[in-house]
């Protein structure tokens, strides 16, 4: 576990210092896990030490309202999870919702796929997680905008400083 500044990211760091930067100023509980660049959760969080299920994935979702321009959200939920997007679309009265392409991503969270933590920076893209997250463990990790750093979290710090909309969103 270090934290090095001469040791190239993968992937945008601007993202990596807002979270920082947000975590300390909020007084945040939070470690910095430096790490070779992994893609399956299962491995990441096997580099981590810390179960799969404490992995706080964020999918970057499209939503089609009816009568009204896109809605974009970033859904969080625990790794060992799958998204149910019928449900997402149900909670934000949409018709339907569907991931973000590449590019999009790129424009609302400023990460590459998989590098993207479960917080938003960016006013139009709405932050809502599925509350089994935080029951089942103390601590949250994921990927802080890089693919080689993660951040384990207090969740409570998380719940408190994220702000999240809760709602069941995971398919059961």
């Amino acid at each position: 576990m270090t934290e090095s500044s001469n040791r190239p990211s993968v992937g945008p760091a601007p993202v990596f210092g807002k979270l920082v930067e947000l975590l300390t100023a909020g007084g945040a509980r939070y470690r910095v896990i430096e790490h070779p660049a992994a893609g399956k959760s299962e491995e990441v969080a096997r580099i981590r030490g810390t179960e799969v299920g404490q992995g706080a994935k964020a999918m970057a979702c499209k939503l089609k309202v009816p009568d009204a321009p896109a809605k974009y959200v970033l859904a969080v939920l625990a790794a060992d999870r799958q998204l149910d997007l019928g449900a997402l679309a149900l909670y934000c009265r949409a018709k339907r919702a569907s991931l973000m392409s590449p590019r999009e991503i790129d424009a609302l969270t400023g990460c590459v796929p998989g590098a993207i933590p479960p917080f938003s920076f960016h006013p139009g893209l709405e932050l809502v997680a599925d509350p089994e997250l935080f029951t089942r463990y103390r601590e949250i990790a994921f990927n802080a905008g890089r693919l080689d750093a993660s951040i384990v979290l207090s969740t409570d710090d998380f719940l408190r400083i994220a702000q999240p909309q809760l709602a069941d969103i995971r398919h059961r």
